[in-house]
């Protein structure tokens, strides 16, 4: 399993209009084939940087979400929407403890 993490920095007069477009697409992405699960988080104190931390089964996974309709229509919206460019890492867990866990994930 690997975890994708992006972090998206928008126009600050732009983030409302990505949260009301990301709640439209965010169960069809998280419910992508082999997504086991997204977040999305908001920065203390700067509310149009955003992260998004998804699950996925493996990176073949991932590449075929990116390469999807789905997410050509996500990346085309929301990209004449960023104030800087986007910045994303693709990790693999080495320490999971407490009640943190994929479960979580919903």
């Amino acid at each position: 399993m690997i975890t994708r993490i992006v972090k998206l920095t928008f126009q600050e007069q732009k983030i409302a209009d990505f949260i009301a477009f990301f709640d439209t697409i965010k169960t069809q992405v998280s419910g992508f084939e082999n997504c086991y699960g997204m977040r999305l988080h908001q920065e203390k104190g700067k509310p149009h940087v955003v992260f998004t931390y998804s699950l996925w089964k493996e990176e073949e996974s991932l590449n075929n979400y990116r390469d999807s309709a789905l997410f050509q229509g996500v990346w085309s919206t929301i990209k004449p929407w960023f104030a800087e460019r986007a910045e994303a890492w693709t990790v693999d867990t080495y320490y999971e403890g407490g009640n943190f866990s994929a479960n979580q994930f919903q």
